[in-house]
């Protein structure tokens, strides 16, 4: 049996509390989290260190929760409170807020938010938030633990590259060969730097994202992407042995196994079906929503159609990251790139799942409105520039 480092956890939490969340005397602390034991013991070390630094923090227990699920009423109501600072420490998801997906809340700017810790982290920007879906006592004492002023370097360099792009062409040596259109997209930093409202992300941190055009505004997205590193579903994310392929035209066109193992529920340990039962599970539970009331009139089909979209680019820059079954932790790893099939963090694609997947071994091309290109990586090797 492993010994756990108490101290180190310690110590780690409190580089968490005072260095990535920048925690001043008296603000309050809400920590949202689970029973599982090494989710609890995180958790307890944030709030002694919050309150060693002179925070006011409290803890919230609920049942582990699925992408599917609903939080409890008790830890929405917490949330309407308007902490300072979120920690959601969950062995795998937050819980869906059913009043806010029934009645969305909208923010000055009109932008509308199905989830009270969305609207307060984006809508209101009064919140700073951490989310850590899937967190081991391991991860955080390895990934957390590093060099943040590196880290938000490598970060702002990449989210610059972005700027004026006008799509991304990925490939990769198991078979990924897909364009991403991105006009006009702005690319987001989990860098590590949580110090202001409206700022948060993963603990550990580590990557730049970005949500591509959807088929709504352009032709989406074109091409294969073979996953082959790990992969998220409702219950949670495990290691891929036998590659998934997604053909998109779009949305999601296809899934199939690389090896020809059936789709179709005759071998349910196969791993694209895996992937596709849980789209599909995810498409019949936003029309099944607005028949009862649950969604919005009109919101099911959309809920739906998205569930086959490409929600995210993202690129791993955690140099202490690796990809262990835990997608928190894999989508940071260097080497690795990574698509979710989902909703998207521009919020103009909203969908009941986001299930990322990671690539291995990427070349990564960023193409130019006046026809220049940029190389992020090629074989997984960061440019010189990331270096």
């Amino acid at each position: 049996m492993t010994t756990i480092d108490y101290e180190k956890i310690k110590q780690t939490a409190v580089t968490v509390i005072r260095d990535v969340c920048a925690l001043q005397k008296g603000e309050r602390v809400l920590i949202i989290t689970n029973p599982e034991d090494e989710t609890l013991e995180i958790s307890r070390r944030l709030y002694e260190a919050a309150d060693e630094l002179g925070g006011k923090a409290v803890i919230v227990m609920q049942k582990t929760k699925t992408l599917l699920d609903f939080a409890e009423p008790e830890v929405i109501v917490a949330l309407h409170t308007e902490p300072d600072i979120c920690l959601s420490v969950s062995a795998n998801k937050l819980g869906k807020d059913e009043a806010g997906s029934k009645n969305p809340f909208v923010a000055e700017n009109g932008e509308e938010f199905n989830h009270i810790f969305n609207y307060n982290f984006e809508g209101k920007k009064n919140m700073r938030a951490i989310w850590t879906p899937g967190i081991t006592i391991d991860m955080f004492i390895r990934a957390a633990n590093i060099n943040y002023a590196l880290l938000q370097k490598r970060c702002r360099i990449l989210a610059d590259k972005f700027r004026n792009a006008s799509y991304v062409h990925v490939t990769a040596p198991g078979g990924t060969d897909i364009k991403v259109p991105v006009r006009g997209r702005t690319a987001f930093c989990d860098d590590g730097d949580f110090s202001k409202p409206g700022n948060g992300g993963n603990i550990p941190a580590g990557e730049v994202f970005i949500s591509p055009l959807t088929p709504k505004t352009s032709a989406g997205c074109e091409g294969r992407i073979v996953f082959d590193g790990s992969i998220s579903v409702t219950e949670g994310c495990f290691i891929i042995t036998d590659p998934i392929i997604a053909d998109v035209k779009g949305y999601v066109s296809s899934i199939t196994s690389k090896a020809g193992r059936p789709v179709d529920g005759s071998d349910p340990d196969c791993e694209a079906y895996r992937l596709l039962r849980c789209i599909t599970a995810a498409e019949n539970q936003a029309l099944q929503m607005e028949k009862e009331g649950r969604l919005p009139a009109g919101a099911g089909a959309e809920y739906a159609r998205n569930a086959r979209n490409i929600g995210e680019l993202g690129i791993g820059l955690n140099p202490a990251a690796l990809i262990t079954g835990k997608m928190l932790e894999d989508e940071k790893a260097f080497k690795t790139c990574h698509f979710a099939i989902g909703s998207n963090y521009d919020n103009d694609a909203r969908s009941l799942i986001h299930f990322d997947g990671v690539v291995r071994n990427p070349t990564i091309t960023i193409h130019y409105e006046d026809g220049s290109e940029f190389t992020v990586e090629k074989d997984g090797e960061l440019c010189e520039e990331l270096q």
